[in-house]
């Protein structure tokens, strides 16, 4: 099924939230512990009204592009991925991905939905700098910034609590020099 596309690779093209996306699996990521074991989702229960309006705040926002993930071939909304807190001023924007459907995970659809919005970002909206963070307990998204070209630049101690335990926080960032080298 062909969907319009904000952005096309080979396998996903990233396109904007919809409110139609509420109607499939979007709500319940959010709502599963494993999809959301290393994030801040999945402490108070999630609902179709804060899907709405977190969608119809989307389409608003200058400083956040926040866009679905979306398997070309079949047309599924598999996961979110974003440039949030973009700042005009310094040009930098925080990275963040969610890939919701858990039968896509290891197929890397993160990485190359992640490339697509690194080169739109770099690119088309010529940011200078682009940071991510997460969990020390989340190996994944470790994985995933550095095969991306994302340097470690330091660490919050014990800044993230999940189901009864502190983790670090590893605060991750890329230049547009080392992107574009």
């Amino acid at each position: 099924m062909k969907q319009p596309s904000f952005l096309e690779g080979e396998h996903i093209i990233l396109r904007p939230l919809q409110l139609s996306d509420l109607e499939g699996a979007y709500v319940s990521w959010l709502n599963d512990e494993e999809v959301c074991a290393h994030n801040s989702h999945h402490v108070y229960p999630y609902t179709p009204a804060q899907g709405k309006a977190y969608i119809e705040s989307m389409t608003r926002d200058e400083h956040n592009l926040v866009l679905a993930i979306v398997d070309k071939e079949n047309g599924t909304h598999i996961g979110n991925i974003a440039l949030q807190k973009i700042d005009l001023i310094s040009r930098n924007a925080e990275y963040a991905i969610l890939v919701g459907d858990k039968a896509y995970w290891g197929k890397g659809v993160g990485k190359e939905a992640s490339q697509l919005i690194l080169r739109h970002g770099f690119e088309a909206m010529n940011l200078h700098r682009i940071y991510c963070g997460t969990a020390s307990t989340n190996a994944g998204m470790q994985k995933l910034a550095t095969s991306l070209g994302f340097i470690e630049e330091g660490r919050r101690k014990e800044a993230h609590y999940k189901n009864g335990a502190y983790a670090d926080l590893i605060e991750y960032g890329l230049l547009k020099d080392a992107w574009q080298a």
